[in-house]
């Protein structure tokens, strides 16, 4: 992507500027040590821009070493992610030409994780730099889009010591300026640093304006425009054309220092009326423009003098700002523009379509399509601006731009949409990304239903453009697939699974052999509906197919990133044996690659610790997740980043802290952006399980109300762990209240699981269910059927090494484990065997660092806690608001603590937590 060279450069300071050394020894702080932010934040005219050009002019820190400088001048076009980076690179490179290669290498990519690879990739060759540097981004507060406000957030996290970033903005930008300041990382600028004082008003006004103002009239200007930099050169443009006349000049200070409400109107009239004719003719003509050339100037003004005009309102100080070392480019002060447009809409509107229309098609001859669009747009031809957005649309695409063609789309008459598939698509892919389901399928009906293709201008297209016309004419062609394709997205959000696999088989019916991308996404949603309809063999086979066409497509990424959801399949089959060896290669792959770690290495970190704990290897387990926390969320697509947190909550349950395990699950369902993948293990019921094992069966109770889950429920696999999950939570309450209550009907939900997990060979699930049936069995009494169901049970987790499924179960699964063991004839006694010696080797990390053996049974830390709140004089509602937990889970715990203890009352438990030593 070409970049406009005049973004690269300070402005260039005019002849004489008023020395600011307060201002100067301010940005250099008091340590001398560099900040990581430097932010001059004031409201627009306080010289925001000048004051941070002339503290990097004087060395900006003031050591021995001056910091080489990387300056970027922003523009809305920056709010685009890809934009952003791409001048953001190209100003790094201003300053060190060696950076960024690899960096643009990868944004010329149609990666979706290009930020994070493109900013680690920068931030690493920063690192290896032996000298200071300033990055200076001038007029952030133009930047809306939270893709860079978090790609900024991400390069200041990880900014190496000697490189500081300087922003000037009119507002505080959306960054961690809290965090910042409170580690004494950050130097603030505000609108009261900056205002001039009475000295640099004088030297202003009559140093380098020559005005000769006497100190009242100097005081006067400067109290009523509160030092404002702007107000005052205005104020003093104005004095200035009345030199030479005493009278006049007192006159005009004391009309301005009587009112300021509408000051820059007035005064900008008093410049306007100050100049000849033909220039304010120029500046009415070209203040449509955000920046100025001479050649673009005379195609609007139809004069052939625009060079030479810049220059001169440049060194006549009105306004116009180079931005070039040579002069070629420059832009006029905003606020100058933006009442130079005012009086152009006001005086002459008619004029400005006509101005726009010109400056279109000086662009579009240069195969500008990014600038010619805005005035397009602003000129209001509907068709010709929709006609250059479809024609830019394939390269804005592949760059991800996709900030400009949501404003694009949004600035385009409807009707005009509604006319062109190929825009009409792109605008409910925009929906879908904003979470309005309906939006999107009106906007593919109406896209489905558009009769003609393209509108064809009334004009030739011009040779600049024929190559980005054929691009248009390719995506045309895919809209049809692109159609059903997002339909698919929509019925998988909506968890309609035929929907989503019709949708998707329509898809690659569509399109051809070579088109690999839109085949692996089709493919890919017909896994994942295959996956939430139960049949996993379909879902392995035609995920394994999309992963393929993403691999041929050159998306490795995205297809190293889709083993994640392949290994949870082959999970779910109860195979984690061979989702292990899906993610030992993925890593081999993604470690094999150069540059800094890919966006998904984290995701591939975390779910192959989940396959360690299930297997029984905490410390590696503990070790793949440290190493996904350290790479951080930029190594993690943000679908995925929940399941550190679920896989957390795994690894603390194996170690016995159930507390931390709640905790990290919460953390977890914060994080779960559902709709991306079937739901086949709810956090919420997780939590439940969690629940369970604590014994606070009242607050799992409280969860099975609150998803109305019944034993009765019709089955589907959608609906099979939480049934499970309930199936358990009958179970320990039988086992706790020695009652066997609703025991029958559980048995019996347990049976056709079984049943229908074994027709669909769903190997996870029939080991889920065989786990809790024995249970049930076993706490109804019938010995011989539990461990049978065990058998059966260590018989299917043989192959794929399953070991916490068996653990996590507690006290009552080792009881039967032991009673397996001691019959060597059984089937799975050897394995009962094994898994005891598993749970032997870690009795201290499967407990609570402070858990209390008693009889047998663990007091976890949150029993501990109740039992010493037990001992004060607060009663139950106190205990449980001081705890902050209900008064129903404080129950259940106070009643675990009872039978634990083997007391029935609360003085009796307080008299026995003494006699332990626990109080």
């Amino acid at each position: 992507m070409p970049v406009l060279g005049t973004k690269l450069h300070a402005p260039t300071p005019r002849r004489q500027l008023v020395p600011r050394p307060r201002l100067i020894e301010q940005l250099r702080g008091d340590s001398g040590a560099a900040p990581r932010l430097v932010l001059v934040a004031a409201p627009a005219g306080f010289g925001k821009t000048t004051a941070l050009a002339q503290w990097l002019i004087s060395g900006s820190t003031g050591g021995p070493l001056s910091p080489r400088v990387a300056w970027l001048s922003l523009d809305p076009g920056d709010s685009d992610l890809r934009t952003f980076l791409t001048h953001l690179i190209a100003a790094l490179r201003t300053a060190r030409p060696a950076v960024g290669d690899e960096a643009l290498t990868v944004l010329d990519t149609d990666r979706s994780d290009v930020a994070t690879a493109v900013l680690i990739s920068v931030i690493n060759e920063l690192d290896s730099m032996g000298e200071p540097m300033v990055i200076a981004l001038d007029d952030y507060h133009v930047i809306d889009t939270p893709a860079v406000h978090d790609a900024l957030t991400f390069l200041l996290d990880h900014l190496p010591a000697r490189i500081t970033i300087a922003l000037t903005s009119r507002s505080d930008p959306p960054l961690p300026l809290a965090r910042l300041r409170a580690r004494g990382e950050l130097l603030e600028v505000r609108a009261a640093d900056l205002r001039f004082t009475p000295l640099e008003a004088d030297a202003l006004l009559n140093q380098v304006m020559e005005l000769d103002l006497d100190p009242s009239q100097v005081a006067a200007l400067e109290a009523r425009t509160e030092g404002w930099a702007t107000g005052l050169q205005l104020a003093g443009l104005s004095a200035r054309s009345r030199a030479g006349d005493p009278a006049a000049v007192s006159s005009f200070v004391q009309a301005f220092a009587g009112s300021n409400r509408f000051v820059l109107d007035y005064l900008l009239e008093e410049v306007l009326r100050s100049q000849p004719e033909d220039v304010r003719a120029f500046l009415l003509d070209t203040s449509i423009l955000p920046q100025l050339t001479g050649p673009l100037c005379d195609a609007l003004t139809g004069r052939g003098d625009g060079q030479h005009v810049l220059e001169t309102l440049e060194h006549s100080n009105l306004f116009v700002l180079p931005l070039d070392d040579h002069r070629q480019w420059f832009r006029y002060h905003h606020l100058f523009a933006e009442a130079l447009r005012s009086q152009l809409t006001a005086k002459h509107p008619a004029r400005v379509r006509e101005l726009h229309r010109a400056a279109v098609h000086w662009h579009v001859d240069r195969g500008e399509l990014s600038d010619a669009i805005p005035h397009a747009l602003a000129a209001a031809e509907a068709d010709h601006a929709a006609e250059l957005v479809e024609l830019a649309l394939p390269g804005l695409r592949r760059r991800r731009q996709d900030h400009l063609l949501r404003e694009w789309l949004q600035a385009l008459p409807e009707d005009t949409v509604r006319r062109r598939p190929l825009l009409a698509t792109f605008l409910a892919w925009s929906r879908l990304s904003e979470g309005d389901l309906d939006g999107v399928e009106t906007w593919l009906d109406i896209a489905q239903a558009a009769a003609s293709p393209t509108v064809v201008l009334a004009e030739p297209t011009p040779v600049r453009l024929r190559a980005a016309a054929r691009d248009r004419d390719d995506e045309l062609r895919m809209v049809p697939a692109l159609i059903e394709v997002y339909r698919a997205s929509v019925a998988q959000a909506r968890n309609d699974t035929v929907g989503a696999a019709d949708h998707a088989g329509r898809a690659l019916a569509l399109v051809g052999p070579d088109d690999h991308f839109t085949r692996g996404a089709a493919a890919g949603f017909l896994g994942l509906a295959a996956w939430a309809g139960g049949d996993l063999s379909t879902a392995i086979d035609t995920f394994s197919d999309a992963v393929a066409s993403l691999t041929a497509a050159g998306n490795v990424t995205d297809a190293l990133g889709a083993t994640v959801v392949l290994a949870g399949m082959w999970r779910a089959r109860g195979r984690p044996d061979e989702a292990q060896r899906l993610y030992r290669r993925a890593l081999e792959a993604a470690d094999r690659r150069p540059g800094p770690a890919l966006p998904v290495s984290g995701d591939l970190h975390v779910g192959y610790a989940d396959v360690l704990r299930e297997h029984g290897d905490l410390a590696a387990a503990e070790q793949h997740l440290q190493i996904a926390e350290d790479l951080g969320d930029a190594a993690s697509l943000s679908e995925n980043r929940y399941r550190r947190f679920v896989v957390t909550a795994g690894l603390a349950r194996a170690r016995g802290d159930l507390d931390a395990a709640i905790s990290a699950l919460e953390r977890a369902e914060s994080l779960h952006l559902p709709g991306y993948f079937p739901d086949t293990e709810p956090i919420p019921a997780v939590r439940a399980r969690v629940r369970i094992a604590q014994g606070a069966l009242g607050d799992a109770w409280d969860w099975a109300r609150a998803q109305q889950v019944t034993n009765v429920d019709g089955l589907t696999y959608l609906t099979e762990f939480n049934q499970l999950t309930l199936a358990r939570l009958v179970v320990a309450r039988c086992r706790t209240d020695r009652d066997t209550d609703g025991l029958d009907a559980t048995v019996e939900l347990l049976d056709r699981v079984v049943a229908s997990a074994r027709a669909a060979d769903r190997g996870g699930s029939v080991l889920d269910a065989l786990i809790v049936r024995a249970l049930a069995h076993a706490t109804r009494g019938q010995r011989e059927a539990a461990l049978d169901d065990l058998g059966d049970a260590l018989g299917v987790a043989e192959q794929g090494g399953h070991v916490r499924a068996f653990l996590d179960e507690g006290p009552a699964m080792l009881d039967l484990l032991r009673a397996a063991s001691a019959r060597p004839g059984r089937v799975g006694a050897a394995r009962a065997s094994a898994l005891l010696g598993t749970a032997s080797a870690e009795p201290v990390a499967r407990r609570a660092p402070d858990a209390v053996l008693i009889d047998d049974e663990v007091l976890s830390d949150r029993e501990l806690a109740v039992l010493r709140m037990l001992a004060t004089e607060l009663t139950g509602p106190e205990i449980a608001r001081h705890l902050f937990v209900s008064v129903n889970t404080l129950r259940t715990h106070t009643r675990h603590i009872f039978t634990k203890l083997g007391v029935n009352t609360r003085a009796a438990a307080v008299r026995r937590g003494h006699e332990l030593g626990l109080l």
